[in-house]
């Protein structure tokens, strides 16, 4: 039974996660019936006829994998089953506990649509380029041997009993079994309510992983199927055990929802203005975390949609990327040097974090479409504030530097341009080119076929795909003031990460001879 959309249900729901975590015993008080694992927990979970290629994806040693894969392809096998069998194959063997395992199966779903992009032999690149990275990290684990998931049987709760309120109080307990058994018992009422009752966890703290994982676990059902709803979306129930909430929103959550009285509003229509959406941007940018989330209530309570305020949102968390000054020697890393902005730069962490709020607020009930887009907002300024950075004072790129600009109007020779761009390292360049191209109205098609390219062959430290997808599908949605936004910074992201190929592309441009 589903908690009563009410604002004493409400604030009882947000303020609970204060409390619980020392108070472990709270599920026997809720009505839920705590069980030891049985023997059926302990059985593997299989995956009817995809089973025997997901045991490809995690038994195959990896000097093989490529050609065996490639092989299938010649023989039928679709991209649409390798991309399901190598989701599966992730969830069953990390389960949402690997750093690298949880990255790549979330960067499954953006190399599935890189790959609908493209033509040709080519199609295959970014879906290959994952599934190497995928049973690379399988292998370094243990593979198939040493699999995170098993079967789980629902737990028995009292009928009386929202699922929501246990399973806080279960992953707040740090008690992954009763968390684990909880959300199988909500399962039960199918995908969409599951994931509606997953997000009151979830919105327990605004960090990244915690925020992007359930996201693209859910974007991965149309390609796995309904019928692994529960493999995919149990991964963000461990996770959220697993790692210690850091900064829990719900105080300031609770209080948007009190002062602007949006219990029992319905979702607005009211659409926004190129002003009103460029101030807002603004607000939520320059905002703190409070700020920004008390704007977007009060945006909601005045009727604005789901769309005008989500436009907001990922333009805020792209000034980040604009306005970035890039690694500093201390945060140099392998992969990462001086300078850079790609990978796990604030940025882009803060872009994909807004794209997936922004998604989630178009799949949760009315409560968490609010809760998604208020959260978005205070997740940015947070993003900002804790980033380190003087953003507010710095300005984004592009910078107009007279003696550098452009004066080429040919989209050929502008897209010539950015490649030489690209392949310099030469982001602010690589902005400028992007910046002149949108002004002259180009068509953007042939522009973003540039930056695919790059965003396949290389290795982007874990987030190229992810963030190739949010900012196609965020300029897709930006009105034409703005949207350009988007391809710039996709195009500054792009600059910094050339030079390093991901691994087993030359393998695959080989086997697909392609080049």
């Amino acid at each position: 039974m589903k908690t009563e959309f009410t604002r004493r249900g409400f604030l009882s729901t947000v303020g609970q996660g204060m409390l619980v975590a020392s108070v472990g015993q709270l599920a026997f008080d809720m009505g839920v019936a705590r069980v030891h694992a049985s023997e059926s927990d302990s059985k593997p979970i299989t995956f009817g006829t995809l089973e025997p290629l997901v045991l490809l994806m995690q038994q195959t040693p990896i000097e093989k994998l490529l050609p065996t894969l490639v092989d299938r392809m010649n023989q039928g096998t679709d991209l649409k089953s390798l991309v399901a069998a190598a989701a599966l194959a992730n969830a069953r063997t990390f389960g949402g506990e690997d750093y690298i395992g949880y990255h790549t199966l979330m960067a499954l779903a953006p190399a599935w649509h890189m790959s609908q992009s493209m033509t040709g032999p080519r199609q295959a690149l970014p879906v290959l380029k994952v599934l190497y990275r995928n049973t690379h990290r399988i292998g370094e684990t243990g593979g198939h041997k040493n699999e995170v998931l098993h079967q789980v049987t629902p737990l028995a709760m009292s009928p009386s009993e929202s699922g929501i309120d246990a399973l806080k109080a279960a992953v707040n307990a740090k008690d992954i079994d009763l968390a684990e058994g909880t959300f199988a018992a909500i399962m039960q009422k199918g995908p969409r309510e599951a994931f509606d009752e997953l997000l009151y966890t979830v919105q327990e703290d605004t960090q990244v992983h915690r925020t992007v994982l359930p996201y693209r676990a859910w974007e991965l059902l149309s390609l796995v199927g309904e019928e692994n709803a529960h493999t995919m979306l149990r991964q963000s129930v461990r996770y959220c055990v697993k790692e210690q909430s850091r900064q829990n929103p719900s105080e300031a959550l609770g209080k948007a929802f009190d002062q602007h009285k949006l219990m029992g509003l319905e979702i607005g229509t009211r659409a926004a203005d190129d002003q009103w959406v460029d101030s807002m941007c603004q607000t939520i940018f320059r905002s703190t975390p409070e700020q920004a989330a008390d704007a977007v209530a009060a945006a909601i309570a005045e009727g604005f949609s789901v769309d005008a305020i989500g436009e907001a949102m990922g333009l805020a968390a792209n000034q980040l990327v604009l306005r970035d000054t890039g690694r500093t020697v201390r945060q140099e890393w392998p992969g990462k040097p001086v300078g850079s902005v790609h990978g796990d730069s604030v940025g882009v962490h803060a872009s994909d974090s807004a794209n997936a709020w922004r998604n989630m607020a178009t799949v949760g009930h009315k409560r968490n479409k609010f809760a998604c887009l208020i959260l978005g907002a205070y997740q940015v300024a947070k993003d900002r504030i804790q980033g380190g950075g003087d953003y507010l004072n710095l300005p984004p790129l592009p910078i107009d530097q007279p003696w550098k600009r452009i004066k080429t109007t040919e989209p050929d020779k502008l897209l010539s341009d950015l490649d030489s761009a690209i392949r310099d390292n030469l982001q602010g360049q690589a902005c400028n080119i992007v910046n002149h191209y949108g002004q002259l109205a180009h068509d953007p098609k042939p522009l973003f076929e540039v930056l695919l390219r790059y965003a396949t062959s290389e290795d982007g430290a874990l987030h190229a795909e992810k963030y190739y997808r949010t900012t196609t599908e965020e300029f897709a949605r930006t009105r034409p003031a703005f949207r350009w936004r988007h391809a710039i910074s996709l195009a500054r992201v792009t600059a910094s990460e050339y030079g390093r190929s991901a691994p087993g592309y030359r393998e695959a441009c080989e086997l697909l001879k392609v080049t």
